[in-house]
């Protein structure tokens, strides 16, 4: 692969920008990428290189970050976060995926982002990348996965209440996850036959319907019905008992009802090399699994881990899209 990773600065004030260059000198010319956004918002004394294409990262040394600028109306300080930055940030998500479109870039990364300060600076209506993401890619529905080098996990339901789970989790909207997943671990993975574990809704996967109805209802059906389409499912299995290391070995992701039933195991095996993974868009996208961390902004005492793990998988995805 020759085309680099395009990463977006995400939230100015946040991490974002202190972390790119760090992950630049541990990839080296390992995983080659270049960041958008404006060099004021970079840490002061940061090595960088100013780009006037994607092409050009190729030719910038190690330990040096190239920047495709992307001029702010204002400077910022780390840790607070200012609405009128806000319509920049969404800019440089466009632009990444443009150039992504446009055959410069192999994929992105996107720095995190804060969606309030988005929907109250630039009236942003989307809940957050992902849909984003998947507006600018031209389609209605994906799949968020989260993955370290010992899980994926996928989240059939994400950021509402837990009380709105159970009318939110229709069997539609399980098996266009399952559809999804397994397409994305076959396209950018290259798992032939995805083995995928489904995890019950309700304790025990409602141990016979002692403790919920859902699995017999209509889990388990929906389960056979894809079974006898060649899927290889597992469950609907006990969510307690699915996430030890021997259960971890019968799969090769997990798809989990609700945000916390996926997220608790994944951030708990690989709390700072998580990844965040959109499946379904016609372009590859990851992302660190943390937030913008506001609070620590500016000390430089972020770990930029979880973004190097973003970057690798980045590039290994858009590898196995070639083959």
């Amino acid at each position: 692969m020759t085309l680099p990773i395009a990463l977006t600065c995400g939230d100015p004030a946040g991490i974002g920008p202190e972390i790119a260059l760090p992950a630049r000198k541990t990839l080296g010319r390992e995983v080659p990428f270049f960041w958008i956004g404006d060099p004021r918002h970079l840490p002061q004394g940061t090595n960088f290189a100013e780009i006037s294409t994607p092409a050009e990262t190729a030719a910038i040394p190690e330990g040096i970050l190239p920047v495709l600028v992307h001029n702010f109306p204002t400077t910022v300080t780390p840790g607070q976060p200012d609405n009128r930055l806000a319509q920049g940030v969404i800019d440089v998500i466009t632009r990444a995926v443009a150039l992504v479109q446009q055959g410069e870039a192999a994929a992105i990364c996107t720095a995190p982002i804060s969606k309030k300060i988005l929907k109250d600076g630039a009236g942003f209506p989307f809940p957050g990348h992902t849909e984003f993401l998947a507006h600018l890619g031209g389609v209605e529905r994906v799949v968020m996965m989260l993955a370290c080098p010992e899980l994926r996990v996928v989240p059939a339901t994400i950021h509402i209440a837990l009380s709105e789970v159970p009318a939110a989790l229709t069997p539609e909207l399980l098996e266009e996850t399952i559809r999804i997943t397994n397409a994305g671990l076959q396209r950018d993975l290259g798992i032939a036959l995805p083995r995928i574990a489904v995890a019950g809704l309700n304790p025990h996967a409602g141990e016979d319907g002692v403790m919920g109805c859902e699995e017999i209802d209509w889990i388990i059906p929906l389960l056979e019905r894809l079974r006898r389409d060649g899927f290889e499912l597992r469950g609907p299995m006990a969510p307690d008992t699915m996430f030890h290391p021997q259960a971890r070995a019968g799969y090769d992701v997990a798809i989990c009802m609700y945000h916390d039933q996926a997220l608790i195991p994944v951030k708990t095996v690989d709390f700072d090399g998580g990844v965040n993974v959109t499946l379904g868009l016609p372009f590859i996208r990851t992302s660190p699994d943390h937030g913008t961390a506001f609070d620590i902004a500016g000390k430089c005492i972020a770990n930029p881990s979880s973004l190097v793990a973003a970057l690798r998988m980045a590039q290994q995805m858009a590898i196995t899209r070639l083959q």
